[in-house]
């Protein structure tokens, strides 16, 4: 039997984060590439995605690519193997949230949060699965959000694909955990992102949201390592197909 320690040991892994360059993605490369796997970050700016290599410690490589290219994901699933090997841990943490309300949603809009926040998942991890298949190990991280379960304003868009990311998560551990391939989502509460800078820039609305909690504040990004660290390694083996939501109990209240 494995000790504890070893459990959350990701030496000998390849992980692919997607988002790398900032926020959740960042925060997830770095505590992958710290827990000791071979990371490659992937996003668009390549200017910030040096900057994080250069300031991480371990084993790291970037990937500069528009995931909103339908067309390019499956070269991006090719090169993210290119550094290290082909990845058996994938991190879908990238995504877009426009804000707009039901009435202003267009249809360049819609197309493109559902693309970037469900069909970019599913394409890069049927791209990957393969390689993991072959392994017989893998991981799939997904990133959910409050809004798979609850309506906010201005979140028809994204409530939508984060409502089918939820589904998306089940319906890949049913598809491959079989394999060794499992498949869960994290869906974090209120954290500091880019993503939520309207919500931050609001100190009101911000102090409303963590009264809101169980625990009586906002999340801090180390509150994401260990959620991460967990389904990301072997001490999530025989968990497959779910949501762990990273609210501080929001969602519980």
């Amino acid at each position: 039997m494995a000790k504890p320690h070893d459990l959350f040991d990701l030496s000998g892994h390849v992980a692919c984060v997607t988002g790398a360059s900032s926020g959740l993605g960042q925060t997830a490369a770095t505590m992958l590439a710290e827990a000791g796997a071979k990371v490659v970050g992937i996003a668009r700016r390549a200017e910030r995605l040096e900057a994080w290599k250069a300031s991480t410690q371990g084993e790291t490589a970037v990937l500069a690519a528009d995931l909103g290219d339908r067309s390019a994901v499956e070269g991006i699933a090719r090169d993210a193997a290119s550094p290290f090997g082909p990845p058996d841990i994938l991190v879908n943490a990238a995504g877009i949230n426009t804000r707009q309300a039901a009435d202003e949603v267009t249809a360049e809009g819609w197309d493109q949060t559902i693309h970037l926040n469900l069909t970019v998942p599913f394409l890069l991890a049927q791209a990957l699965a393969p390689a993991m298949k072959a392994k017989g190990w893998g991981r799939i991280v997904n990133f959910a959000s409050l809004q798979s379960r609850r309506a906010f304003p201005g979140g028809i868009a994204y409530g939508a694909s984060k409502g089918g990311v939820e589904q998306l998560t089940r319906a890949m551990a049913e598809a491959w955990s079989r394999h060794g391939i499992n498949a869960n989502a994290l869906a974090p509460g209120f954290f500091p992102t880019e993503l939520t800078g309207p919500v931050f820039s609001d100190p009101e609305l911000a102090e409303k949201n963590a009264r809101q909690t169980c625990i009586g504040r906002n999340g801090e990004m180390a509150d994401l390592r260990g959620p991460l660290l967990f389904l990301s390694s072997d001490a999530s083996a025989y968990v497959t197909g779910q949501i762990l939501f990273v609210d501080g109990g929001f969602t519980a209240r």
